[in-house]
């Protein structure tokens, strides 16, 4: 069998299926290398900053990395604006729809606002709300995407910065995106891990 029987999804057979999930269960697989190669493609992303999108990802992942944080915090910042190729204008939606099987729900919940909580540093300059984070008062995260915004992503466009390669960063994205998928022992409803775990080396 090379291919499915059908050619609409509800006249396929037990034997289909079991055929595509096999497909499926190999490609699956394979979502690190591809995240990977898309890291690589943001080289010759949106320009205009002094860093490429690349350059920025890895800025931010270094500065989570060498403030000790763990692996689904370095995860999640190296990859919170991969969706800027493909979803500009919801980009950390796009970016936390990729994490969010693999990741603690607080760094997907801190991927997908991101974008609302950076524009403290910028939308007073172009004619937008400074202050579009409070609509996330009082989430349990708010003051974890703050953290993140300031620590590791508004500050990361600095082309003197001396970041570490991906592939530094491609083990961890390979051990995050090899967890199954949707684990509650990963995703862990409402629990809190600290941004920071000590200064590395």
């Amino acid at each position: 069998m090379e291919t499915v029987k059908f050619t609409r999804m509800k006249d396929g057979d037990r034997e289909d299926y079991a055929f595509l999930r096999r497909h499926e269960i190999e490609y699956e697989a394979g979502t690190a290398e591809r995240l990977l190669a898309a890291l690589a493609g943001l080289d010759s992303s949106l320009t205009g900053y002094q860093v490429t999108r690349l350059a920025h990802s890895l800025q931010a992942a270094t500065r989570a990395w060498a403030c000790g944080a763990d692996v689904d915090w370095v995860v999640a910042a190296l990859l919170h604006d991969i969706g800027d190729v493909y979803a500009p204008c919801n980009h950390g939606e796009y970016a936390a729809a990729i994490i969010r099987p693999y990741v603690r729900e607080q760094c997907t919940w801190v991927v997908k606002t991101h974008g609302a909580f950076q524009m403290l540093y910028y939308a007073g300059h172009v004619g937008g709300d400074p202050n579009a984070r409070e609509a996330f008062r009082g989430n349990p995260y708010f003051d974890d995407c703050a953290e993140f915004c300031e620590q590791w992503d508004q500050n990361s466009f600095d082309p003197d910065y001396a970041v570490k390669p991906l592939e530094f960063f491609a083990p961890m994205v390979r051990e995050v995106f090899a967890r199954p998928a949707f684990d509650p022992a990963v995703i862990r409803p409402g629990a809190r891990v600290p941004l920071s775990g000590g200064a590395r080396p």
